[in-house]
């Protein structure tokens, strides 16, 4: 059992899985701190200094300054401010992941063999298919040009 399991987990597919798998984590990390700490700021910023990740619905008795305040103090809330960087979070992943996708498709297309050449022909007489190198047809015995 061990050595079944040695060999499916050596097999490229599985190692290139597991790289992708690596690569994609630290990609949404890069993807998290863009929106985050890049985006959202200036945005913010140009709607009258608002700070996205701060925005909540309170479901409380009490009133808190922030959401960190709120959670801290235990207060039932909606934040619905982390909720919009996760979803800009997501189309940047979804558009980026779009683009590299379609570029691999692009090189797929690129990379095509032509068709291997033909390896019979069809006999003017009878339409059957017979070997290309053929000079007589095997089912009808009609003589065929050399082309």
């Amino acid at each position: 059992m061990f050595k079944e399991f040695k060999e499916f987990a050596m097999r490229g597919n599985v190692i290139d899985m597991a790289v992708g798998i690596i690569i994609g984590a630290a990609f949404g990390k890069i993807v998290t701190s863009l929106v985050t700490d890049v985006l959202m700021p200036p945005i913010g910023f140009l709607l009258g200094k608002m700070d996205f990740s701060n925005l909540f619905i309170n479901l409380s008795d009490k009133t808190y300054a922030s959401l960190t305040e709120a959670k801290a103090a235990g207060g039932v809330t909606i934040a619905y401010g982390v909720f919009l960087n996760t979803i800009i979070d997501f189309v940047i992943v979804a558009f980026v992941l779009f683009l590299v996708i379609r570029q691999m498709n692009r090189l797929k297309r690129v990379e095509q063999v032509p068709p291997p050449a033909p390896v019979t022909k069809e006999c003017p007489f009878c339409i059957s298919l017979i070997p290309i190198k053929a000079v007589r047809c095997p089912n009808c015995t009609s003589e065929l040009k050399q082309a």
